[in-house]
């Protein structure tokens, strides 16, 4: 491979190894080989159309480049820091496959428009790919809360017991965050799904390109309408990294969760082996691990968006070299976020729930002192008046270790002659749970016709994942 800086000519020092090194991208960018290869098919091919080059010359660099692009699926591509990136790289790479003739493949085209396109594209492709793996989560989530519709467990506020509410009710909390996750992601293709190609380093070219024609042929639905905004623009990798560090959120809470529930002190749920690990000391230890790294890799991610804000924050138009710093963390975050999905899932998939000891803990924990209020104020004491009875009887059954249920009928018309022995059916957990029809409420009425919607909407879902960079 040359190790003639191929923009060398008006210098007339190299910079030393080490200089060369630390402004080298090739390390990380290569992982843009795929997109830098179909990138250049379609440039090379749209120079072809508007006759820019010459019909013969264009062929041979179609042929050069599709024969780099095989070695590249083959991993047989090297690469070396002399040539500092992958545009270089590749470029090179075709010269020493065709000769001198590569050289016009860079006609009307930068380094700026390049790069700026080669990572529309890689994010183009990934997105469809965590959209899947969303899918396949939420279609998890379902099948769960279809299992534990009537399981009743505790609903918490401030980590207290609050009242009882449906497992599955949960669950379908969790399916609503990762809906509007998927609903971020889509709308962030919406801004990727745009072609750089053709702006040129920042003004655009003189010469006669057809950026819509390139455009087309790499999959782009529409061009940036400003060069300048076309190869500065990081917007795309910014929705990118937000949206992901939202999702990372989302994972992190309910992995909290299973942490804490899985515990010797909850007992509500119980993990898979699959996805715990051991101890090396304490022979009895089940340790969730696999949601503590998913719970710590949220902080990863939030890492990368914060580091591409604050190179993003201060950067003048048009393109500056402080923007080969923003493809690390999106591609450590494209690998993070994808692998957590991915064992996330499974471990959901696979834990037990213990669905005796989530309903043990609604019996003496006085979570169901709303439905006293409730049943008080329907028999026409005011709700505020009803809420201080009631809270007397809770502070009562405390000191008495007596759960509101066990109170006898006679203690309680001594309160007031209005409460009847139907209050003990008011109290039980379960029906407590039920009677919440309200629209959106744990009632298990209300929890199936949310199940049949996330259905239908998981029905209509289909995958747009792109398994070819063929041009």
């Amino acid at each position: 491979m040359s190790t003639q800086k191929l923009w060398g000519g008006r210098f007339t020092e190299t910079g030393a190894k080490y200089v060369d090194d630390f402004g080298a991208s090739i390390s990380f960018d290569q992982l843009l080989a795929a997109e830098d290869i179909a990138g250049s098919l379609a440039h090379v091919k749209m120079l072809k159309k508007t006759g820019i080059l010459p019909a013969a010359d264009v062929d041979q660099i179609v042929a050069g480049l599709e024969t780099l692009a095989e070695r590249q699926k083959q991993g047989k591509l090297e690469f070396s820091t002399v040539n500092e990136d992958i545009h270089m790289n590749i470029e090179s790479l075709l010269t020493e496959e065709i000769g001198p003739v590569a050289g016009k493949l860079h006609t009307a085209r930068s380094r700026n428009d390049q790069v700026a396109t080669d990572f529309h594209l890689y994010l183009k492709h990934q997105l469809p790919l965590i959209l899947d793996r969303l899918h396949e989560l939420e279609t998890v989530l379902v099948d769960k809360a279809s299992e534990n519709v009537e399981t009743v467990m505790p609903g918490y506020t401030h980590l207290q017991h609050a009242q009882p509410i449906s497992y599955a009710h949960y669950l379908l909390a969790y399916y609503q965050m990762f809906k509007r996750d998927m609903e971020r992601f889509e709308f962030n293709l919406k801004h990727t799904d745009i072609s750089p190609l053709g702006a040129a380093a920042l003004a655009g070219t003189t010469f006669p390109i057809d950026r819509e024609y390139s455009a087309k042929l790499l999959g782009f639905s529409e061009v940036y309408h400003n060069s300048l905004d076309a190869v500065s623009d990081r917007d795309f990798v910014l929705e990118f990294l937000s949206n992901a560090s939202i999702l990372m959120m989302h994972l992190s809470r309910f992995c909290e969760e299973i942490v804490s529930w899985s515990s010797y002190e909850f007992k509500y749920i119980s993990l898979s082996d699959q996805f715990s690990t051991g101890s090396s000391i304490m022979p009895q230890k089940k340790n969730p691990d696999m949601a503590e790294l998913i719970r710590g890799k949220s902080g990863r991610v939030y890492g990368n968006l914060m580091g591409l804000l604050t190179v993003m924050k201060g950067i003048p138009l048009a393109y500056n070299k402080d923007l080969q710093e923003d493809k690390e963390g999106a591609f450590d975050t494209v690998t993070t976020v994808l692998t957590s999905l991915h064992v996330f899932t499974g471990m959901l998939a696979t834990l037990t729930v213990n669905e005796d000891r989530m309903a043990d803990a609604t019996t003496n924990d006085f979570s169901n002192a709303t439905e006293l209020a409730d049943y008080l104020a329907n028999k026409g004491i005011p709700f505020r008046e009803a809420h201080a009875i009631v809270g007397k009887l809770v502070l009562d059954g405390l000191k008495k270790q007596r759960p509101l249920q066990d109170i006898p009928l006679k203690e309680y018309q001594s309160i007031s002659p209005l409460i009847q022995k139907d209050v003990y059916h008011d109290l039980n957990a379960k029906v407590a749970v039920e009677r919440r029809h309200s629209l959106g409420g744990t009632g298990f009425d209300q929890i199936r016709q949310e199940l049949q919607r996330a259905q239908t909407q998981l029905s209509a879902y289909q995958s747009d994942a792109i398994v070819s960079l063929s041009i």
